[in-house]
């Protein structure tokens, strides 16, 4: 609902912007600009839709190979010890662990829309466990949060559309992701578990946050003593070396359980092609309204208006041009995919604004539509706390993107 209200805004807004130009300014030009810019939004929607087909089916091929060859069920007792602490309500070993497991997985690996029908199985799992049907629990809510927070490990889909935008590496802002995308997640744990009053300094969370908050203080320590022409270099060889090694390992976990690896990739592989179709639809509509909305000078107005405030208080300005995604993120993910290409057409894939755009993209996801979905698919209206943990998880990952753009790109 709220993306209809934001599309019919971009067009209404754009028209009357666009009849401004026109009727003051005498810029006959605007709606022939506004015209063209819908139909070349609308090829650009489809070729990335197509592009981004081949990696949607070889990432989930490779996770149900994971999934078959107990990479999954590792994980979860890797990481079970932890959610159990963090969602003290569900009862030990209950198999709702597992799929909040593949969840989370699937949005590490920055597959987006293959997550969505995992979250929701984990989210009809804790629904069995809800005495009160219409109210989200607090298992509930840290569980959205956490998908909110949008942890993301190997940015697939961003790397494949920074590739097809001519990015001259594709993969340099893997790092960058990685560090915001951390600060999101923990301050919406942490803004959760203040809600709900979960003791954050029980040996076993403090174990496993403290170990994850050392190895992200140690990858910035790393950067920030690396010569700035190399920090680059070092953040791409590092993402391509960890993609490889992930998929070696998947396809051996799966050899020593005598899998068909074949057999099993073609099977996870077919989903990711008819995940990838069903993009193309709103990838084609946001991209156009959002063309049209910068061809009409709306967008340029908004972000130059921005960036001359930022300018006066004595700031660097350089970081507005990829705030429209920053907007978005919260309340929609196909949206801010949307502005994330076109700032990237616009400003050029290689840019600050384009990088940053793409960090904005990995940092966080989509709070408003994950709790209309998740609490949609099982009757959930009283949702509490969950909008605020959320949004605190999606302004933490704002504030640390800007902060490691700088650092990598600036």
């Amino acid at each position: 609902m709220v993306l209809n209200y934001i599309w019919i805004a971009f067009f209404v807004i754009a028209f009357v912007v666009a009849l401004i130009r026109l009727i003051v300014f005498g810029d006959t030009a605007v709606f022939p600009e506004m015209v063209g810019s819908s139909f070349d939004m609308a090829k650009t929607g489809f070729e990335l839709s197509l592009g981004l087909t081949g990696v949607m089916t070889l990432w989930l091929g490779l996770m149900k190979v994971a999934e078959a060859g107990g990479v999954v069920r590792l994980l979860a007792r890797i990481t079970g010890p932890f959610f159990r602490k963090l969602m003290p309500e569900v009862p030990a070993n209950h198999p709702v662990f597992g799929s909040i497991v593949m969840n989370l997985a699937a949005n590490m690996l920055g597959l987006d829309n293959a997550a969505t029908p995992l979250g929701l199985k984990a989210m009809n799992q804790l629904q069995e466990l809800n005495p009160v049907k219409d109210t989200a629990t607090n298992p509930m809510i840290m569980f959205l949060v956490l998908n909110a927070s949008g942890l993301t490990l190997i940015p697939v889909s961003i790397m494949v559309y920074r590739a097809q935008l001519g990015a001259a590496d594709p993969s340099d802002i893997f790092i960058p992701i990685l560090i915001s995308t951390f600060f999101s997640t923990l301050a919406g744990v942490l803004a959760v578990s203040f809600f709900q009053r979960i003791k954050l300094w029980q040996p076993v969370i403090l174990a496993y946050g403290a170990g994850l908050t050392l190895a992200v203080a140690a990858i910035i320590w790393y950067f920030v003593s690396l010569p700035q022409d190399r920090v680059g270099v070092v953040s791409s060889t590092a993402a391509n070396v960890i993609l490889m090694a992930v998929m070696v390992v998947f396809i051996v976990m799966a050899l020593r359980k005598k899998v068909n690896v074949y057999d099993t990739f073609i099977e996870g592989a077919k989903e990711g092609f008819q995940i990838a179709i069903r993009v193309i639809p709103y990838l084609v509509a946001i991209l156009v309204g959002v063309g049209v909305f910068r061809a009409s000078g709306a967008l340029d107005f908004l972000v130059d208006g921005l960036g001359q405030l930022v300018t006066t208080l004595g700031f660097d300005n350089q970081f507005t041009g990829a705030l429209p995604v920053a907007f978005m993120k919260p309340l929609s993910g196909s949206g801010a995919r949307g502005l994330m290409i076109e700032t990237m057409t616009h400003y050029g894939a290689d840019s600050f604004a384009g990088r940053l755009a793409c960090t904005f993209q990995g940092a966080a996801d989509t709070t408003f539509y994950i709790i209309a979905v998740y609490f949609g698919s099982v009757g959930v209206r009283k949702t509490r706390h969950a909008v605020a943990g959320g949004l605190i998880a999606d302004l933490a990952g704002v504030l640390a993107a800007i902060a490691v753009a700088y650092l990598f790109f600036g």
